[in-house]
């Protein structure tokens, strides 16, 4: 059994913005049922401390002349114990968790988050004397990036593991930045924490760390390219011996159309039926035209980029001449949302596109739709055409990443032999999106195949099961460079 501090700047049901919150609140309550013992470290943002029922203050410090407690209490539905860095200065304050309410980054991230990474290396080394201490200590994204590089200074330390969710946000900052938190000189070096003359706090983990992963073995290779690598492939490389992808499970108590209460119509591999039920009370609420039998295709994401917008803005007008129905939910960039929402007021019928986050709707959505669109220009893991399996909603998507390691296209060997659970783009362009997408309608047109598309989709294991056991595989390696 380790002990292991997992630290991330989300995790769901407190607070959540994308995959790592999802991550985060699912993979340290798979490790603590497999008997390792788990304490997940937080920010202590407005949204998490408005969601905690029993607490207690464990500890005072100061960082940067700033008063910080560490807070302890329970991930909500869980055992596992959960520490706040509570610091008012840091944290409380409105809008998101790295971003104000315009949608801005606020302009003290770097204070915020090295306040936070000071706090998880002192709770490392057992400075609070809270009565544990990590043998672990498993990083995730640029927020806590510092941590390893910090710990690498002290010669009796925990081993470090860091997890890159997505290289695409780096934590960079100017030079100045580095000087004003009073970072330690040694760690000022193109192999440490300076990129081209600017402090990047991902490079503490990418740099430092004892083992890296990501939340895909394919994206685990792509990020050694430089097309994915983001000017730090060469770091990556030199590292490859300790980098490898595990890809991310789901909590399947949560994302699952058998007992999910956000559903019209709850439904199984065995009931698969009733699942069109849930497109019925969608069509309904969306004021689109109720018919089960017309296909629905369903989109929940962040309306950016990396997520295809462009070539699904360059399909739009050929996609609405199709026999079936568009749904999207999702918030992001302004020209996105605007020219999603310009097009929805001309096909009324056709396309319903909601601006913002609705978890109850996500899931409507996910259970509803008969297609699910993701044809992302990279993904490092992906955890939608995970749900969108789970629930019987067949995924189109691009060939990358975690798209590739858990989407199998619906070419006829594939179907033959039973491993088709959906369709996979030849290349990442407007016309292999709708070529992907008229094969999809017209196996749909055909029953039989269809449904066992469906079957085969929801026959996959998405738990953290076996994802859990090659996180603590990779402890006991990381334990054994020390």
């Amino acid at each position: 059994m380790s002990k292991i501090l997992y630290i991330s700047s989300e995790a769901f049901p407190l607070v959540k913005t994308g995959g790592l919150g999802d991550v985060a609140g699912s993979l340290p309550d798979a490790l603590l049922k497999k008997s390792q013992d788990v304490r997940l470290l937080l920010p202590a943002y407005p949204e998490v401390l408005s969601k905690i029922k029993k607490s207690k203050t464990r500890t005072l410090s100061s960082y940067y002349n700033q008063s910080v407690k560490i807070i302890e209490t329970r991930l909500p539905g869980s055992n596992l114990i959960v520490w706040l860095v509570d610091c008012p200065a840091a944290f409380n304050r409105p809008g998101g968790p790295y971003i104000d309410n315009h949608g801005n980054e606020w302009h003290d991230n770097a204070l915020r988050f090295a306040i936070f990474c000071h706090a998880a290396v002192d709770i490392s080394l057992d400075k609070f004397q809270l009565e544990w201490q990590p043998d672990i200590v498993h990083c995730n994204d640029w927020q806590s990036g510092l941590v390893p590089a910090l710990l690498s200074l002290y010669p009796k330390r925990p081993s470090t593991v860091f997890t890159i969710h997505n290289l695409a946000y780096q934590g960079l900052f100017d030079w100045q930045t580095f000087t004003d938190l009073h970072l330690p000189n040694e760690l000022w070096n193109m192999n440490g924490l300076e990129f081209h003359n600017q402090l990047s706090f991902i490079k503490g983990g990418l740099a430092y760390a004892d083992k890296i992963t990501t939340v895909s073995p394919s994206y685990a290779n792509e990020i050694l390219q430089a097309e994915y690598g983001y000017g730090l492939h060469g770091l990556l490389e030199s590292r490859r011996e300790h980098l490898s992808g595990i890809i991310n499970g789901i909590d399947e108590k949560y994302w699952n159309p058998g007992t999910d209460n956000y559903l019209t119509q709850k439904y199984n591999k065995r009931s698969l039926d009733k699942k069109s039920l849930n497109k019925i009370q969608l069509q309904e609420k969306l004021l689109l035209p109720v018919d089960d039998a017309t296909p629905m295709m369903g989109m929940v994401s962040r309306l950016v980029e990396q997520k295809g917008l462009d070539i699904i803005l360059q399909s739009l007008s050929t996609l609405l001449t199709m026999p079936m129905q568009i749904v999207i939910l999702g918030t992001g960039e302004t020209h996105y949302e605007l020219q999603l929402s310009e097009w929805t007021q001309q096909y009324p019928d056709k396309l319903k596109v909601i601006i913002g986050y609705d978890e109850p709707l996500a899931h409507r959505i996910e259970a509803a739709s008969d297609i699910y669109l993701m044809p992302s220009m990279f993904e490092p893991c992906g955890l939608n055409q995970l749900y969108s399996l789970r629930y019987g909603n067949l995924p189109i998507v691009t060939r990358v990443g975690g798209l590739a390691d858990t989407v199998t296209d619906a070419s006829e060997k594939n179907i033959e032999n039973g491993s088709a659970n959906g369709f996979v783009l030849k290349e990442k362009s407007s016309a292999a999106l709708l070529t992907a997408v008229k094969r999809a309608l017209d196996l749909y047109e055909k029953p039989t195949i269809w449904r066992q598309l469906q079957l085969n989709a929801m026959g996959g294991d998405f738990s953290w099961k076996s994802s859990a056991e090659s996180y603590i595989s990779l402890y006991q390696q990381a334990l054994k460079k020390l």
